[in-house]
């Protein structure tokens, strides 16, 4: 599967998460705000931040699960506005993960309150730093993403 079939599979979970719930607003601030929310609890499980605790990361599929939650927004947002990438914006940059998490949160925020699509396309690469310092590939999102969009289904279709 090509990383842009992606943007179609969430514009049709999101067509079926609208009809499901009755949404008829505009959503984009709450999407975007979820975004914030996911990569905070991507962060959270990477514990890359606490200094203060012994204990490690989650296991790596919590992360990478975590991770596409965050997928699962950003394509959201782009299809909303209408934007879109072809492929996955492999950017092999060593990173501190504290650093990287605050510069996504930073282009996150941008976006969400001035939605152009430059500052989307800086979002998918500091999504793609995180991604190259946990370790991802574009495989391994292709293939997380795919199976967590199933499981949301599931969910809207058992009253989540």
């Amino acid at each position: 599967m090509e990383f842009k079939q992606l943007f179609e599979m969430q514009h049709q979970l999101d067509r079926f998460i609208e009809e499901t719930q009755q949404v008829t607003k505009d959503v984009f601030n709450e999407k975007g705000l979820a975004l914030l929310v996911e990569l905070a609890e991507l962060a959270n499980e990477t514990r890359c931040f606490k200094f203060w605790s012994t204990k490690g990361a989650s296991e790596r599929n919590v992360i990478l699960e975590e991770f596409v939650d965050s997928i699962h927004f950003l394509l959201s947002l782009g299809n909303m506005r209408k934007y879109s990438i072809n492929e996955w914006p492999t950017i092999q940059q060593e990173a501190d993960l504290t650093m990287a998490f605050l510069r996504t949160n930073s282009a996150v925020g941008e976006f969400v309150t001035e939605p152009t699509e430059e500052r989307y396309i800086n979002v998918w690469e500091q999504y793609s730093i995180i991604a190259y310092n946990l370790g991802f590939t574009v495989e391994d999102i292709i293939q997380a993403y795919i199976e967590k969009n199933e499981k949301n289904y599931e969910r809207q279709r058992s009253g989540y």
